[in-house]
């Protein structure tokens, strides 16, 4: 099963604009607070983080990703890479720096591998897991913002 979601926002910088950017281009700082990713970390311009999505009926799926940080002149872009597990996001987007305004555009993508359903109960439960996992998905990408805004100075 696939998920899909996206966020687009803006917030003001407590900053100037040198500081702003920094701030932007710096994952584990701009990201560190967004209370659904844990341990993001960045190694070689590789951007590493769990994502935690809990989900009625199946507790709290815990789904790698990584995604490849590329530097612009006034931001960064996120590139999702492929990962091989049984559940895994990508995360993708960019990010940019105007004047001291941070506009974030993200998109997630959720990887979860279930057994093909065979009877009706199990192609009701199918269901169930896949609409309530897509509104969960979409009510992280919509707290996304906050975090971000409680990782600033």
């Amino acid at each position: 099963m696939i998920f899909d979601a996206e966020q687009s926002f803006s917030l003001p910088y407590p900053g100037p604009h040198e500081a702003a950017l920094a701030f932007l281009r710096d994952p584990q700082r701009s990201l560190g607070r967004v209370t659904f990713l844990q341990n993001v970390r960045v190694s070689e311009s590789i951007v590493r983080a769990e994502m935690l999505v809990q989900v009625p009926m199946m507790g709290t799926l815990t789904l790698p990703f990584e995604s490849e940080l590329i530097l612009t002149n006034d931001g960064a872009h996120l590139t999702p890479r492929t990962l091989e597990s049984q559940a895994w996001a990508e995360v993708g987007g960019s990010g940019a720096v105007q004047g001291t305004t941070l506009d974030y555009r993200f998109a997630f993508r959720v990887h979860v591998d279930m057994p093909t359903a065979e009877k009706w109960g199990g192609a009701a439960f199918e269901k169930m897991f896949h609409a309530t996992a897509r509104r969960t998905l979409e009510r992280l990408a919509k707290e996304f913002p906050d975090g971000v805004r409680a990782a600033m100075p």
